[in-house]
């Protein structure tokens, strides 16, 4: 029988959909007060997919945050509203930045519903504008995530009704204010979450392809590897592109938000002036050009062409080079000095003879053509692995998705 890996812890900040309703009283809307400076030091906590907190922490130093701390599932972090902003411009292994707002005892109802009410909202949200609130609990009197989510929701449109005879409207689809809230050990934590979309959207998919490796999944093993953004690389069975692409633009120093927009720019205390700053800056950071090759093949047409499409969309069409062929004959234009590979193994393809072949000829291909090379490859069954012919010096654990996998290094060796 196959050994699966060891499971991986899981993080408590779980999205739940609220379904219960609350009906405290009203509260009265405190005195509102001025936006926060730029400057003012505020936490900020960053989730990842778990095994990737090592990458993440090392983009975050990269960045200058302070007081970075890896947590499973994520990081945690202190510094001004610049650094929030280039959080979201510059992170590529984070799913979301969000920004720690509140923190208090909430051992109830009534405690949950005046913490979140002691905040003027209207810092935060405008009347006609939207919210939507995401809850986890763990270990409190209040047992159903979906019941404190509600609880935290009736405390802000009650505090604008009481100000204002109306309140702000809900949209779990797109807010203008998602706000992300955990309790634990009775315990409140409220972060509003300045991403809104989940940062892997990139915006260079031009569809939806069937289980693709993450974008922020993908980035985040190219920094985890070490890989030195310097010397060629190569994906024998490239699908549509990902690693390639998330290669290309982190050689570039392309921003991976430069192209997309966020929820803190809907925001009352939005900086536009700042923003604007951190984008132009970003753009004159991007290289058109790399002195190294960066290029990848499957034997799939259709995946090769859905990865052209998602190349130019990503601006990085003169830095990727594809090609439609099997790993095993594909002959890259140079020996790669780093392989990158999500190879099928059996979530994707099914099991059978094709899928051990499949694993023979990626062997083939590290053998015969890139001795001297690293190899990283990511995998959710052990079994598949020894159709390579390669022995692992390093293993991380990594989801990939739902999927337990490993990402094993390979040191390949002349014979």
């Amino acid at each position: 029988m196959a050994r699966r890996p060891a499971p991986l812890r899981r993080p408590s900040h779980l999205v739940v959909t609220p379904t219960v309703r609350a009906v405290p009283a009203p509260a009265p809307a405190p005195a509102r007060s001025a936006p926060p400076r730029d400057d003012r030091p505020v936490s900020y906590f960053a989730p990842c997919t778990l095994g990737l907190e090592e990458a993440l922490v090392t983009e975050l130093a990269a960045l200058g945050a302070l007081q970075v701390q890896s947590r499973p599932g994520g990081a945690s972090f202190r510094g001004g509203r610049r650094l929030g902003y280039a959080a979201n411009l510059w992170l590529r292994s984070a799913i979301r930045v969000q920004e720690q707002i509140l923190q208090a005892p909430a051992g109830g109802r009534e405690a949950l519903y005046a913490a979140v009410g002691q905040l003027d909202w209207r810092r935060y949200l405008d009347v006609d504008q939207t919210l939507a609130i995401d809850a986890s609990v763990r270990d409190s009197a209040i047992t159903h995530s979906g019941f404190a989510a509600l609880t935290a929701k009736d405390a802000i449109v009650d505090q604008f009704r009481a100000a204002l005879g109306r309140r702000p409207s809900v949209d779990t689809a797109l807010p203008d204010l998602p706000l992300k809230l955990v309790l634990a050990q009775d315990v409140l934590t409220l972060y509003r979450n300045l991403s809104g979309a989940s940062l892997h959207k990139r915006g260079w998919r031009p569809v939806q392809v069937k289980s693709p490796l993450n974008e922020a999944t993908a980035a985040g093993i190219l920094i985890l590897s070490g890989w030195d953004r310097a010397s060629p690389l190569a994906d024998p069975m490239c699908g549509s592109g990902t690693f390639l692409i998330e290669a290309a633009c982190l050689a570039a120093e392309r921003a991976p938000g430069l192209k997309r927009s966020f929820a803190f720019e809907r925001w009352p205390d939005f900086d536009a002036a700042l923003w604007a700053g951190l984008r132009a800056e970003a753009a004159t950071r991007a290289r058109r050009t790399l002195p190294f090759t960066i290029e990848g093949a499957d034997r799939h047409v259709g995946a090769i062409d859905i990865a052209r499409i998602s190349v130019e969309v990503a601006g990085v069409a003169g830095l990727v080079r594809l090609s439609v062929a099997e790993a095993a004959t594909w002959q890259p234009s140079g020996r790669p000095a780093a392989v990158f590979c999500n190879p099928p193994w059996g979530e994707r393809l099914g099991e059978g003879e094709d899928l051990l072949q499949s694993w023979r000829d990626l062997g083939r291909f590290l053998h015969e053509r890139c001795t001297g090379a690293r190899a990283l490859v990511l995998c959710g069954n052990p079994e598949l692995t020894r159709h390579l012919g390669l022995r692992a010096s390093r293993r991380w654990p990594v989801m990939n998705g739902p999927i337990e996998c490993r990402l094993l290094e390979y040191e390949v060796r002349a014979g």
